[in-house]
């Protein structure tokens, strides 16, 4: 069929969609909302789609479009539930399990025919982490078997009339119920206000005498003082006191009255350093293996078992700074020296890496030179993955990866991804030519043909058409909370191979022979010349398409499916 996503945004739930349904055979076009309602109308006017799909929207569909075509509503609230902030009320009221429904759109909000639903568990994580997960997973299922049953022609979608639907409003959920009290509120309690609030809105609150959202929420075991006084650093974090315990905090966004220039996310110690750069927090660095039992937050961890050492690390939105690049390359050389036969690098959960961060970037002094340093920085550490001859290394995605995070992943030996993976292998959306040597790991993996055409058209791939592409060597087909440990079984059976031995000498003699063809160091040259000149060009789209996703104020094409901009072949 021709399928229409509308979103208010091409976000990692639109873009699986956007994957899954094209490897199903549908041709599917997207449009954003957020350009405003004549864009959804053209979209739907020429070519006139057989179904559209709505995955993500803050706003209304125009009502000439309900009307006239057949429009599915992807809702994350089980069927019955109504309103804006549906995960936002199911984090904040501890539900141990809830969904998501496709229903048919309607003058009402949510108040259509249910065409699918789905349920799935809510694990103690943030709101953003479960919706690229457990809603995502949810979602593509429902999604699928409500464009199922619609191409069939027979199904008739249940309307929420039907005594089995429980109908319930819930309206937005306003600051005034997720502002913390520091003085009166448990741990317990904070943690679950932060992590209803992330990524967006964030909870309003005060520091140093400025309004701020916090972002992020994480538990401490050891650190304590008195309620709201901010107690330590570490990576960019702050730890703040609760009355009885204490939570990391990674990222803070200025609210825009509060006269900072950068009103976005990003760490939390930079932004107050910019208030108050007399600010001084102790640093309580965390070892890189935690002893057993510690609870606390730390964004790069190792543990070994037996012949593996595995090597994690959880930035937030997948975003890698100049400092984050650096300390995982401390992190890694660290886990070289440890005996072991395979190393297996990712997180446990969500993005395994986006690349350089835009967010840092834009608010530095001097984002060219902040985005050389960064990229430099990004470029060692996928140096010393692909330099790394004396064992396997095994890349282990457990959620999305794009641009230069997709090339970190690229570089290593193998590459495990999780089925709800979505990979982005290309950097032309932001107007950049690209570095982590992908100009030598994708054509050593897909072809110079396939690499052309995937850094050219900027698509989302879907883990399975990543398989096929020959960027991934194995599919994990695990849900996002069997994952670890369906990676530590296979990672186990990876170092037991009899031929393993082998296979690291074939590894070490087949890097000397492309070392001796074409050094790794020209590689690095030549696409850093070209990323160089786009950085240091103020007329660059780079730099207007950066400081557009950090601020995010709409852009370019209402089809993102569209070329991307500039030319940077």
């Amino acid at each position: 069929m021709n399928i229409l996503l509308v979103a208010s945004a091409f976000n990692s739930l639109s873009q699986r969609l956007y994957a899954e349904l094209s490897d199903l055979g549908h041709h599917v076009d997207v449009v954003l909302a957020s350009h405003g309602p004549d864009p959804v109308r053209a979209a739907v006017r020429d070519p006139r789609p057989d179904l559209v799909v709505a995955p993500m929207l803050r706003t209304a569909l125009p009502e000439d479009v309900w009307r006239e075509h057949t429009c599915l509503i992807v809702h994350p609230g089980p069927p019955g539930d109504r309103g804006p902030s549906a995960l936002d009320w199911a984090i904040d009221g501890q539900a141990a399990e809830w969904g998501v429904t496709v229903l048919q759109a309607e003058a009402a909000m949510d108040a259509g025919g249910i065409w699918a639903a789905q349920a799935f568990p809510v694990p103690p994580v943030g709101k953003s982490d479960l919706y690229r997960n457990e809603v995502s997973d949810a979602a593509v299922t429902a999604v699928l078997t409500a464009v199922r049953r619609y191409a069939e022609g027979s199904y008739k979608p249940r309307p929420q009339t039907d005594e089995s639907v429980s109908v319930v409003w819930r309206g937005a959920l306003r600051q005034e119920r997720r502002r913390i009290d520091w003085a009166d509120d448990d741990t317990g309690t904070v943690l679950r206000k932060l992590r209803g609030a992330d990524s967006q809105p964030g909870v309003l609150d005060e520091l140093l005498g400025r309004e701020v959202f916090l972002h992020g929420g994480h538990p401490e075991d050891e650190l304590r003082g008195r309620p709201g006084e901010l107690l330590a650093q570490r990576a960019g974090a702050v730890c703040r006191a609760t009355r009885d315990g204490a939570v990391w905090i990674p990222e803070l966004r200025p609210r825009k009255s509060s006269g900072d220039p950068a009103p976005f996310r990003r760490p939390a110690t930079s932004v107050l350093a910019a208030w108050e750069p007399d600010l001084r927090l102790p640093d309580a660095a965390a070892p890189l293996e935690l002893p057993a039992g510690r609870r606390t937050w730390t964004d790069i961890r190792y543990r070994q078992r037996g012949d593996v050492g595995f090597l994690g690390f959880t930035f937030p939105g997948g975003a890698m700074s100049t400092d984050q690049c650096r300390r995982l390359l401390a992190a890694y050389r660290d886990a070289l020296t440890r005996p072991t036969r395979v190393l297996v690098l990712g997180g446990e959960r969500d993005f395994f890496s986006n690349g350089i961060h835009l967010n840092v970037i834009e608010a530095a002094p001097d984002p060219a030179e902040e985005s050389w340093t960064n990229l430099n920085a990004m470029d060692d550490l996928v140096e010393a993955v692909l330099r790394t001859t004396d064992r396997l290394v095994v890349a282990a995605l457990a959620g999305n990866a794009a641009a230069g995070g997709a090339m970190l992943a690229l570089a290593a030996d193998e590459v495990w991804c999780r089925t709800g993976t979505v990979l982005n292998p290309h950097y032309r959306r932001m107007g950049l030519y690209g570095s982590e040597f992908w100009t030598y790991t994708l054509p050593r993996r897909a072809g110079a043909e396939q690499a052309g055409r995937l850094t050219t058209e900027a698509l989302p791939v879907s883990a399975a058409s990543a398989a096929r592409l020959g960027l991934v060597d194995r599919l994990v087909p695990a849900t996002t909370a069997d994952f670890p440990a369906e990676v530590e079984r296979l990672a186990a059976g990876l170092a037991a191979a009899p031929g393993l031995d082998r296979r690291i000498a074939g590894k070490a003699a087949a890097r000397a022979a492309d070392e001796h063809e074409c050094p790794l160091a020209d590689y690095r040259a030549a696409e850093l010349a070209r990323m160089h000149a786009l950085f240091y060009d103020p007329r660059a789209p780079y730099h207007a398409l950066r400081s557009a996703f950090v601020r995010k104020t709409p852009t370019g094409s209402p089809r993102p499916l569209a070329a991307p901009a500039g030319d940077v072949r």
